[in-house]
């Protein structure tokens, strides 16, 4: 069955498609060896990433090997889900220096840990845990392999008539966040130099679940008769399965210093389209606002297309089960994007 064929009507279909282990994934699992930690894994992707690394593993005959999801884990069924699934889940404050120095060995190490939303109200915990925390983990697992979690918000604005920001850019974006997730970088970045730690800088925007995501946002206001920012004029998106893939394929990648890499969709989604997009699938006029702007937020992801290839999943297959989802009242996290957001203040 392909995706095109599936109408996900339930949390656990959803999460089942999105932590399917591609062909990519297996070889990469073949590849390398040790002990899988994902940290930061009981936020957005955390959770079905974990579970692909695991059903992966499993497919490839390395029942053996471990995965482990460390987080703080405020939900205990988010831990007790992992569980169920084969990961062993401990919770941990990676703020605090001894609980990172008491975690078991990993070989491989997907950091996703970080805050964004709450910067403009507590940017001191924005930086300490966009930076401070890198610094305890790099020293931590100096001897492992890392693949850091970023985002495409370390480039500035860019022409919307241009190819978008590539990875050798000059960063400088707007805002705190982002500017702490320039420091995030950075801080990875003097560790690999100074530990010879192999890493790789995974610039990711924008993943999509049905759940959240730019096109969630978007379906959703057409669906409620809210109006849609069109300011921000263009966006990239992919699958958060396809994501989580790419994420566990770059362990392949790591070097020192370290590879840096765009991950999302090749394709401009013009926003105002989207929002039509939706109107004619939900049966729903879209109430427009705003005038693009000639700059936006976007990324050339042809190296990793190159690395990858193409995701599985097309713009037009996630537009439509995002209005399946929408049609029939599936859950949403209540964790919109802010994607309209142009002065990086979240």
């Amino acid at each position: 069955m392909t995706f095109s064929d599936c109408n996900f009507n339930t949390t656990d279909e959803l999460d089942d498609e999105l932590s399917r282990p591609t062909p990519g994934v297996l070889d990469t699992l073949r590849a390398v060896d040790g002990a899988v930690m994902v940290l930061g894994a009981g936020g957005k992707m955390g959770p079905t990433l974990a579970r692909m690394v695991r059903r992966g593993l499993d497919e490839i005959g390395h029942k053996e090997r471990r995965v482990i999801a460390v987080s703080r884990f405020s939900s205990a069924s988010a831990m007790q889900g992992l569980q169920r699934c084969g990961v062993e889940a401990i919770s941990c404050d990676l703020m605090n220096r001894s609980a990172v120095a008491a975690l078991p060995d990993a070989t491989n190490v997907i950091f996703m840990a970080g805050q964004k939303f709450g910067t403009s109200d507590s940017p001191e915990l924005t930086w300490v845990m966009n930076t401070l925390v890198p610094a305890i983990v790099a020293e931590r697992f100096a001897n492992s392999r890392i693949v850091v979690f970023s985002t495409g918000c370390v480039y500035p604005l860019v022409s919307v008539n241009g190819p978008g920001s590539r990875e050798d850019d000059a960063l400088g974006p707007p805002g705190e966040y982002a500017n702490s997730c320039v420091g995030r970088e950075r801080v990875f970045s003097h560790f690999a130099k100074q530990n010879g730690t192999h890493m790789l800088m995974f610039r990711l925007c924008y993943a999509i679940d049905l759940r959240y995501g730019v096109l969630c946002d978007v379906a959703s206001k057409v669906w409620q008769g809210l109006p849609v920012d069109v300011t921000m004029g263009t966006a990239n998106v992919i699958w958060q399965g396809d994501a989580n893939a790419r994420a566990i394929q770059c362990l392949s990648h790591v070097a020192t210093p370290p590879t840096v890499l765009n991950v999302t969709g090749i394709e401009c989604v013009s926003i105002r389209s989207l929002a039509q997009r939706f109107g004619e699938l939900l049966k729903r006029e879209p109430i427009i606002t705003g005038k693009e702007s000639d700059t936006a937020w976007i990324w050339d992801a042809s190296r990793s297309y190159e690395l990858f290839g193409p995701p599985t999943v097309s713009l037009q297959e996630m537009i439509e089960a995002t209005a399946h989802w929408q049609r029939q009242g599936g859950a949403m996290l209540g964790k919109p994007t802010h994607f309209e957001v142009r002065d990086g203040n979240f």
